[in-house]
């Protein structure tokens, strides 16, 4: 079997890495287009992209955990292999970045709402479980 090679938008991983920020960001969709361009980041992205930057500068790789709040960061091809924490406002979720997520939200992968389960009400949850029988 062949294993497909990943690309976004024609650019293989290696070619979006060499880019820069400028040539990247014109191959995203409008939204995060200007939102780079514009140079529009909160003090967590920056903080984030910071800590990014130092941690592939110095070929550092998975070691060091990175948390943060910025969940409106748009994963850049730099990010590609970390595993970075994103608060969903109880606590950390690690997310670890794949190449298929470039160019989404942070925050798209940290669900912030738990799954609801229902069951069998208990005795005592209202007037109608006392008809429940109980096994």
């Amino acid at each position: 079997m062949v294993r497909r090679k990943f690309t976004y938008r024609g650019y293989t991983l290696e070619q979006l890495k060499e880019m820069s920020l400028e040539e990247f960001a014109n191959l995203l969709p409008s939204k995060e287009r200007r939102h780079i361009l514009r140079g529009n980041f909160t003090p967590e992205e920056k903080a984030l992209l910071k800590k990014i930057y130092k941690i592939t500068q110095n070929n550092e790789g998975n070691n060091k955990s990175i948390k943060t709040h910025a969940r409106e960061m748009i994963i850049l091809p730099i990010m590609v292999g970390l595993t970075i924490h994103v608060h969903n406002g109880k606590e950390y979720v690690p997310v670890e970045i794949k190449p298929q997520m470039i160019g989404k939200r942070l925050g798209e992968f940290a669900i912030t709402n738990k799954p609801v389960k229902h069951g069998q009400p208990g005795v005592g949850a209202t007037k109608s479980s006392l008809y429940i029988p109980i096994k």
